[in-house]
């Protein structure tokens, strides 16, 4: 009995781990007649990212096609696609940041209205193929899941360590900006106090000359 709640308990926290991890995401997208639309996500470095996109058309007398272009933060072309009704592109992050993916409509959609389109988005350990994990170390059930969650762990370590970076540089530039701001401010004071005595002793030569004083 004692086992058998010991196990589900297991089973419980391995599947609540894999939640919180949002293993990947569902978008769906209308895009205009006219018009860019834009998905974008900030990846750490030294992600796996795959995503598989298609047209979903609203009748079956036409089907519509779309431009694709996936960007870096750094501005780099990963991936682009044209006059298609679906696509997919892969890679690995080298660089931490925003990536950005922008579709529109290309020209060929002789309906004229929005194009509907359906974007899976996955990233880290969503993007893994455990099935070939499963086979090649012979592993299933819960040993397999156990092997997820070791992944889902190594990942949020991973997140956490890039969060904590980013928190470490922001800190950096508010202490410096910090820092500019008092030397700003200083030496805004030192030119007061320097005006002021010029226009002291401009006021003292003036009443002397005129013998006011």
């Amino acid at each position: 009995m004692t086992g058998t709640s010991a196990s589900g308990s297991s089973v419980a926290i391995i599947f609540l781990i894999l939640c919180l991890v949002r293993p990947s995401q569902a978008i769906w997208l209308t895009l205009p007649s006219s018009g860019t639309k834009c998905v974008s996500e900030e990846i750490q470095n030294n992600v796996v990212v795959l995503a598989d996109y298609v047209v979903i058309p609203d009748d079956h007398s036409h089907s519509p096609t779309i431009a694709a272009k996936v960007t870096s933060p750094y501005g780099n072309n990963l991936h682009q696609n044209e006059n298609s009704t679906h696509g997919q592109f892969a890679f690995t992050t080298h660089e931490a940041g925003n990536y950005l993916a922008c579709f529109w409509v290309d020209g060929n959609n002789p309906g004229g209205g929005g194009v509907s389109v359906n974007l899976d988005w996955k990233t880290g350990i969503a993007a893994k193929d455990w099935e070939s994990v499963a086979r090649k170390e012979k592993i299933e059930g819960l040993e397999l899941e156990l092997r997820k969650l070791e992944g889902a762990v190594e990942a949020i370590h991973e997140n956490l360590l890039y969060l904590k970076g980013r928190e470490s540089d922001m800190r950096d530039v508010s202490e410096r900006t910090n820092a500019r701001v008092a030397w700003f401010s200083m030496m805004s004071l030192a030119v007061c106090i320097i005006v002021s005595t010029l226009q002291l002793w401009h006021l003292k030569s003036f009443f002397l000359k005129k013998k006011l004083i």
